[in-house]
């Protein structure tokens, strides 16, 4: 199951690099939102993408900036707080998604993390019609701001119960969405996930959300 290295068009006229791979058979696929300051490449989100392909879904892991953004936001971090920049290049996947053949018709879920959770949420906003399914891990849903009201794919909120302050703000976007939603807290994690064990306990709890998500629903 090797990735293919692909490039995603955009309204904007940008091209992104992006790495899909899809199992044989995928029932469907998740596109994921990298967090601030970090990339296709963030080894968690690899991690997790890696969980789910065992699973039979495909990934996209793609870049949400271009490199001269990339390399602009290094310096002035203008970028990775631009929800509404992100949301639009995470849509911009997921209608590019919609039109390949290998990818259309099967169910489309997204996974974000930091704030990219606040960029999937607004996605799946202004999308209802294609995302299936939501995922946030260690995410700042609250980001999202008004879009959480319009959301309407279920929503999976998996927060370390050591990120205390991060948990405070899942918690209040959790009583703002009317789609159905589930906060997990993963027991001694912090914001990184990188307890021995906690990392997995998010990739499975994000498995079993998109597993249901090909299944047409996902209880409350």
């Amino acid at each position: 199951m090797l990735p293919q290295t692909l490039r995603i068009p955009t309204d904007g006229g940008a091209a992104l690099a992006g790495d899909l791979t899809m199992p044989d058979g995928a029932r469907g696929v998740v596109a994921f939102a990298h967090g601030s300051g970090s990339s296709r490449r963030s080894p968690r989100n690899r991690a997790v993408a890696g969980v789910l392909q065992d699973a039979g879904l495909g990934t996209l892991l793609f870049d949400l900036l271009t490199e001269d953004e990339e390399r602009t936001d290094t310096v002035t971090a203008e970028y990775r707080f631009d929800i509404p920049l992100l949301a639009r290049r995470l849509a911009a996947a997921v209608d590019w998604l919609g039109g390949r053949p290998d990818t259309a018709g099967v169910p489309i879920g997204l996974f974000g993390a930091s704030t990219g959770a606040a960029a999937a949420l607004v996605a799946a906003a202004e999308q209802p019609d294609r995302v299936r399914a939501v995922v946030s891990r260690g995410g700042r849903p609250d980001l999202a701001g008004g879009a959480l009201d319009r959301v309407a794919a279920p929503v999976l909120l998996i927060v370390g119960g050591e990120d205390r302050e991060v948990l405070r703000l899942n918690e209040q976007a959790a009583s703002r969405l009317s789609a159905p939603c589930t906060v997990h807290v993963v027991p001694g994690a912090t914001h990184l996930f990188e307890e021995p064990g906690t990392l997995d306990q998010a990739a499975a709890a994000a498995r079993d959300w998109f597993v249901r998500m090909t299944r047409e629903t996902v209880p409350r």
